[in-house]
């Protein structure tokens, strides 16, 4: 069996397991006693985790027998008060149907393990990147308006869960790179850092692009981890010229021509056990690496096939490496513990080679105040400060532009983002986030639709809302 086959296998089977879900329900919610109603204990609208309850004991019977359902709506507005491209407002939403299946309970496969995504992306005119002209994303929900299939995976653990392998539609961001206390913040460069969705091809295999991909994990023991993961190099496919996302517009392309990236972690996960008695802290360090072919953000080649500066009239083509990497690490550490609250801190950072990408280096930072006011123990507080350097390279680019046209031109710089996020839980299943960033130098500083003129810091006001039915 070839690669396409097995990855159609492999969809297609979580296409049979959705369609057995759907026709078991009523079932299972019969072998529950579910009789339609609710039971006395029902929790009120306001306690409940999720906003249509528990569907006559529909949902417990399925979760019984190892289904999971989970039907979510992120809903948001950010306005550009000052700076940027444009002071605009803009709203972005996403509505995304997710199943879990325990499939040693569902259908007795010892150490199995299914999943998939399915996401409806709206939003209306310009998004938030356009009105502000940054690298970084203001949201990480944004995304090209379609609906799309994200993740779709199969997983076997083996050894009492110490290894396992995961096969399907993959998001390297699901695993990698992550931080829990950086997630309470909404800016994308917080998630899918800059230093990855900047560099590797089309973004990489991270929202909303997954990509074919396996991953294998090694637990050593309650401490220590590794993961590895190969997944297609192009999560748009191959030969795409138009916005990545619009070539794999569904989600269902499954390309597997894109070249190969591979990607490694290895974490350290310090007093987890209830009973420890140090604080928790999680570390992480991380490397990559992509065959693909980068251009190089300096030079081309003249119609001789002699190196120019991009900025050089002669310019006739791209100029490009074969192969790009980098390296990075994580700490996401808590400081302080209450009876109620707790502080967490986290430093996120790496590097690439300057001459084949746009961000040669990346660090951010920030702190998780959790239950900051009496009352309110699920409530977060969260600030985070992200540096991505232009590399020197496209730097240099700019010098020369700059030296053989004159001025006027904006030589890039750096991009800085700072953002203040208030999570607050006003019930189990409906969250609201008020949220202010503050982007100094967007795109370094360089007005992308005309690089002869100079960017604006941007101040970004914005209020998201989460509801989990």
């Amino acid at each position: 069996m070839n690669d396409s086959s097995l990855y159609r296998s492999a969809a297609a089977a979580l296409v049979a397991l959705s369609g057995m879900v759907g026709a078991a329900a009523p079932a299972l919610a019969a072998d529950s006693g579910g009789s339609g109603q609710p039971a006395a204990s029902t929790p009120s609208i306001w306690e409940r985790s999720t906003l249509t309850g528990d569907w006559g004991g529909t949902r417990t019977a399925l979760s019984d027998h190892g289904v999971d359902l989970s039907l979510n709506y992120i809903g948001e507005t950010l306005g550009v008060l000052s700076g940027g491209l444009s002071r605009e407002q803009s709203y972005e939403g996403r509505v995304e149907l997710s199943v879990d299946a325990d499939l040693q309970k569902l259908m007795n496969w010892e150490g199995g393990k299914a999943h998939f995504t399915i996401y409806n992306i709206n939003n209306g005119g310009r998004n938030a990147a356009q009105n502000v002209g940054s690298i970084a994303d203001p949201s990480n929900i944004d995304a090209y308006r379609t609906t799309r299939l994200f993740t779709a995976w199969l997983e076997q653990s083996l050894f009492n869960d110490r290894f396992s392998i995961r096969l399907g539609q993959l998001a390297a961001d699901d695993e990698f790179l992550t931080s829990d206390t950086a997630g309470g913040l909404i800016n994308g460069t917080f998630g899918w850092a800059g230093l990855m969705a900047a560099n590797m091809t089309n973004g990489g295999p991270a929202y909303p692009l997954a990509t074919p991909g396996v991953r294998l994990k090694f637990q050593a023991n309650d401490q220590v981890s590794a993961l590895v993961g190969v997944f297609n190099g192009d999560p748009a496919g191959k030969d795409c010229d138009d916005d990545p996302q619009k070539c794999n517009r569904h989600g269902t392309k499954f390309p597997l021509d894109g070249g190969t990236l591979l990607m490694g972690e290895l974490q350290y996960r310090a007093n987890q056990a209830k009973d420890a008695t140090g604080l928790p802290g999680t570390y992480k360090l991380g490397a990559w690496y992509s065959d693909n072919k980068f251009a190089d953000q300096r030079y081309g080649l003249d119609a001789a096939g002699a190196t120019v500066s991009l900025a050089d009239p002669s310019l006739d083509s791209a100029k490009n490496h074969r192969g790009d990497w980098g390296l990075y690490g994580v700490a996401d550490q808590m400081i302080w513990r209450g009876h109620d609250s707790s502080v967490n801190a986290f430093v996120r950072g790496g590097f690439s080679p300057s001459n084949r990408n746009l961000i040669s280096y990346y660090v951010d930072g920030g702190l998780g105040w959790k239950g900051p006011f009496a009352g309110r123990p699920d409530d977060t507080l969260t600030f985070g400060v992200a540096y991505a350097k232009i590399s020197d390279d496209a730097v240099n680019a700019d010098r020369d532009a700059l030296a053989i046209s004159g001025p006027p031109y904006a030589v890039r710089s750096s991009e800085t983002v700072l953002e203040l996020n208030y999570t607050a839980h006003i019930t189990p299943w409906w969250t609201i986030q008020p949220d202010l960033q503050y982007i100094m130098h967007p795109n370094g500083g360089q007005n992308p639709d005309d690089p002869t003129q100079g960017l604006n810091h941007a101040f970004v006001v914005g209020l998201r809302t989460t509801i989990a039915f």
